[in-house]
């Protein structure tokens, strides 16, 4: 079973050590071995530690950290959902992703976005994201990815329905 918790500043590097792998495992043939090497480049202290200051979370498995997530609320955007590839095609990220969006509603968001990877764009369609455009994703290290845009909605938008008062 998936316990999802919050991260602490002090898990940053177990973070970074998923993304790396989940990366250097399902983004093969995605992009070139060039961006591959300068997105996995650096450590964790080069600023994705900072990361943890927002609504960031570890999914575990007895105790074990297998998968990442986070939730900026400033943005209203989900990020960082990485799986050990040993735990991937397990619906572990599904899982994440369904804890994201619905902490998002509870925090009052009615819509979130995501920059998907090329990788990934098909699982969040199937997550009911929108978004076929491909663009540049500028990371803050001044790598640039191609990336799917993709939003979201959390609520339904109210019926114009007219409602029969005798009834």
């Amino acid at each position: 079973m998936l316990d999802i918790k919050r991260a602490r500043y002090d898990d940053c590097g177990t973070a970074f050590d998923i993304r790396l792998k989940a990366i250097r495992h399902q983004c093969i043939g995605a992009y070139t071995p060039e961006q591959m090497q300068a997105w996995t480049a650096g450590k964790a202290e080069d600023g994705y530690c900072d990361l943890m200051e927002k609504h960031f979370y570890l999914g575990c498995i007895e105790g074990e950290p297998v998968a990442t997530g986070m939730l900026d609320l400033k943005n209203k955007e989900i990020g960082a959902i990485f799986v050990l590839p040993g735990f991937m095609q397990q619906g572990i990220g599904k899982r994440m992703l369904d804890f994201l969006e619905s902490l998002a509603r509870e925090l009052g968001l009615d819509e979130v976005i995501l920059d998907a990877t090329l990788n990934a764009a098909d699982f969040y369609r199937r997550c009911g994201y929108v978004g076929e455009q491909v663009a540049i994703y500028q990371s803050p290290s001044g790598l640039q990815l191609a990336c799917v845009p993709m939003v979201k909605r959390l609520f339904d938008l109210p019926s114009t329905r007219a409602v029969n008062p005798t009834l």
